[in-house]
C-alpha cells in the first residue's frame, strides 16, 4: 500500500487533505491525523470494522481500549450513558478542559462497539483541540477512534515523518500539521462524583485537577488495562533504555561512547550520542521533546540508553511516567 501524506499548512491545502481523509474514512479506512497531544490512528469509531483496521495496522492487542475523538460537546451524550450522580462533575470537567488533552472514562452506550472499548462497560471520550483533527471530525460528522499512530509498544510520533517512518504501507493517507504541541498522549481521568482517578497521566496535571474533586493516581500495569497506556512497558525504543535512578546511578558513572543520555538539563561529557530535554528546565519544553528525542537516540546506532528522570512534579509526573514505561522489562 502506498503512503501519502499531505500538507495542511495553508487554508486550501488543510481543506483538501480534510475533503481526502474523510474520502478514506468514509470507506471504512483509517488515517493518521494530528492532535495537539501526538498523532493518532483514526477511524470510525462507530464501526467495529473500521476499530479492527486500527489495530491492525499498529499491530495492537484487542485487549487495549480506543479513545473515542467527539465532533463537539453535544456528541458526549450520544456516546456515553452519565448516571446524574456523575453529571455535575463531568460538566464542570469539560467546561474546563474540552476542547483540549483531557480523555475522560464514562459508562458507554451500545452505539460504541465492543471492540472500541476492548468489552468494557465504559468509554474513553475526549474532544481534540488540534484544528486539523477539529476539521475532520467536523467534516466527516462522526466520533473518531485514534489511538497514537505508531506502532504497538513503540515510541509516540510527534509528527507526520515520525508516523510515516512507523505505518508506511500499512495505511494510506498521513495529514501533515506540523510537530505536535503538548508531545505527550491526553491525561485518562475516570471521574466518580466526588473523587478522580487518573488512569495516565498527561498535559492536564494533578494539580490543575484538584479543584474538581480528590485526586488518586491510578499507575496501571494490569494484565487486561481499563484505559489506554496503562501497560507496564510501553513507549518504548527499540535500543535498550535504562532509567537513572538508585538502580543505574548518576549519568556520569555511566557514560561511554556506545551509549546514549536523554538528559533532562545538561549534558554529560563520554557518552556517544546526547539529547537534552531542556536546558531551561522547562517541563513544558521536556514534553514536547520527549518522544522526538527519544526517536533520534533510538536511531543513533547505541548499544543502550540511559535517560534522567525530570522533577517529578506537575507535567514531569507524566514524563517520567512514559520514561518508566519505556524502561520496563
Amino acid at each position: 500500500m502506498e503512503t501519502r501524506i499531505l500538507s495542511c499548512f495553508s487554508p486550501a491545502a488543510q481543506t483538501a487533505a480534510v475533503e481526502a481523509a474523510c474520502e478514506v474514512l468514509e470507506r471504512g479506512e483509517v488515517v493518521a491525523l494530528p492532535a495537539e497531544t501526538v498523532y493518532g490512528l483514526a477511524g470510525n469509531a462507530l464501526e467495529a470494522e473500521a476499530a479492527a483496521r486500527i489495530f491492525e495496522a499498529k499491530a495492537r492487542p484487542f485487549f487495549d481500549p480506543l479513545i473515542c475523538h467527539l465532533p463537539n460537546l453535544g456528541w458526549l451524550e450520544e456516546v456515553t450513558d452519565l448516571p446524574a450522580a456523575l453529571k455535575p462533575q463531568v460538566q464542570a470537567l469539560v467546561s474546563a478542559f474540552w476542547p483540549g488533552p483531557l480523555t475522560l472514562v464514562l459508562p458507554k452506550r451500545a452505539c460504541i462497539p465492543d471492540l472500541v472499548s476492548a468489552g468494557l462497560h465504559t468509554v474513553a471520550v475526549r474532544w481534540s483541540a488540534h484544528p486539523v483533527f477539529q476539521a475532520v471530525l467536523e467534516r466527516f460528522g462522526r466520533p473518531l477512534a485514534a489511538p497514537s499512530a505508531n506502532r504497538f509498544g513503540r515510541i509516540s510520533p510527534t509528527t507526520a515523518d515520525h508516523v510515516f517512518e512507523e505505518l508506511k504501507q500499512r495505511i494510506s493517507l498521513i495529514l501533515d500539521g506540523g510537530p505536535t504541541f503538548h508531545g505527550l498522549e491526553s491525561t485518562i481521568v475516570a471521574p466518580t462524583g466526588t473523587g478522580l482517578h487518573i488512569l495516565r497521566s498527561g498535559p492536564v496535571t494533578a494539580e490543575d485537577l484538584a479543584a474538581f474533586g480528590a485526586v488518586t493516581q491510578v499507575s496501571g500495569g494490569d494484565e487486561l488495562p481499563q484505559a489506554p497506556g496503562q501497560l507496564k512497558s510501553h513507549y518504548a525504543p527499540r535500543t535498550p533504555l535504562n532509567l537513572l535512578d538508585e538502580a543505574f546511578g548518576s549519568a556520569e558513572k555511566e557514560a561511554n561512547p556506545r551509549s546514549g543520555l536523554l538528559a533532562w538539563r545538561q549534558a554529560t561529557p563520554g557518552f556517544g550520542a546526547t539529547e537534552v530535554l531542556s536546558g531551561q528546565g522547562d517541563l513544558v519544553e521536556a514534553a514536547a521533546r520527549l518522544f522526538a528525542a527519544l526517536r533520534r537516540l533510538d536511531e543513533a546506532g547505541m548499544a543502550q540508553i540511559y535517560a534522567e528522570p525530570v522533577p517529578n512534579t506537575g507535567l514531569g509526573v507524566a514524563i517520567n511516567d512514559r520514561l518508566g514505561r519505556a524502561a520496563a522489562k
